[in-house]
């Protein structure tokens, strides 16, 4: 199943490359954490993403960008549940496809935003003591294999060939996907930042 998300996703980057004015490759340093009823970074994990993208104009000013990143979620808990007072990493590791509007500040700088969506390819998580009758609650299929939200943020260009930019994603979906999964996480979701450089090729 892994891999036939991974061919679809590249598939449709490959499409979207063919016509595209500008492809090249990313990748920075991501600060993610989960989220309920508001976003704050008490828990953050911090970790990298990588991949490709690829954009075409629409006309002068506005383009399109689709994107194949490798992207590291997750953070850190203090999970409690009767005598049990364990903390708990979260690495979540996932394939993200954003695909995004871009606003052209001249040659200068872009301001993008748009929606992704992800799909969960690997965890790692683990605990500072023994989970005792919670243990199994940290394999992946306890989690939700899907993951989408929104973004936004902006890139400046450095010459023609490079860009540095910041990006905030905030996740819709909620990551727990069984009972087990829930006692740690209840209804939480993703969030991250990013910051980044981006090798550009093409007109």
């Amino acid at each position: 199943m892994n891999s036939r998300i991974l061919i679809i996703a590249l598939f449709i980057l490959s499409v979207t490359a063919i016509d595209a004015q500008i492809y090249g490759v990313k990748g920075g340093f991501n600060a993610s954490n989960f989220y309920s009823d508001e976003v704050d970074d008490k828990n953050a994990r911090y970790g990298f993403h990588a991949g490709f993208f690829s954009q075409w104009e629409l006309n002068e000013g506005l383009g399109i960008q689709a994107e194949l990143l490798y992207s590291g979620k997750g953070n850190s808990s203090t999970f409690s549940s009767g005598s049990l007072n364990q903390e708990v990493d979260f690495n979540m590791h996932y394939i993200d496809l954003p695909v995004m509007a871009v606003i052209k500040l001249g040659d200068a700088a872009e301001i993008h935003g748009g929606v992704y969506g992800g799909y969960l390819v690997g965890t790692d998580i683990t605990s500072d003591g023994d989970l005792g009758e919670f243990s199994e609650s940290v394999d992946k299929d306890n989690y939700n294999s899907f993951d989408w939200g929104f973004l936004a943020g902006l890139g400046v260009n450095i010459g023609e060939n490079f860009q540095v930019g910041a990006r905030y994603n905030l996740g819709m979906a909620k990551i727990a996907d069984s009972d087990g999964a829930r006692l740690f996480l209840g209804d939480a979701k993703n969030s991250y930042g990013q910051i980044y450089g981006a090798f550009r090729f093409g007109n």
